[in-house]
């Protein structure tokens, strides 16, 4: 995990900083608001990546982000097994992301697909999204 403070960048700079990082192969990059020395409002990124991924990020943080030095944490992961199945709702496919771990059994319908077949059928994105997940104990196509 790599950690840094930053509290003189610009949102733009930050999001573009965000993108190049998932990019590069980060697990998953956020940014958390802070208070910095003098009361300054600041956020600190986090990165979680391989180590062999390590290299190639820092030089993204140096070079997008103001900061000038990192702290780097090892840290271990647990995940739960996941496969992405395609469930068919009266408004169209979407694709759902079954993951299960020692007997925990959860699902969560791909964003774009629901919001994609919200914006044809004309219903809420909450409607979709539900159609999905009473679907979800239907086995469907796997899809890669």
């Amino acid at each position: 995990m790599i950690h840094a403070s930053l509290d003189d960048s610009t949102g733009e700079i930050l999001g573009f900083a965000m993108e190049q990082l998932l990019d590069a192969g980060a697990l998953d990059v956020s940014f958390i608001p802070l208070y910095m020395k003098k009361n300054r409002p600041g956020v600190k990124l986090e990165v979680i990546c391989n180590r062999s991924d390590e290299k190639k990020l820092l030089e993204i943080i140096f070079r997008e982000t103001t900061t000038l030095g990192v702290r780097i944490t090892e840290a271990r992961r647990a995940v739960m097994t996941r496969e992405l199945r395609k469930v068919h709702t009266p408004f169209g496919p979407v694709r759902v992301k079954r993951a299960h771990w020692q007997g925990v059994v959860k699902a969560s319908p791909e964003y774009e697909d629901c919001r994609q077949a919200a914006l044809r059928a004309g219903v809420s994105l909450q409607t979709v999204y539900q159609s999905a997940l009473t679907r979800t104990d239907i086995e469907g196509e796997m899809t890669e």
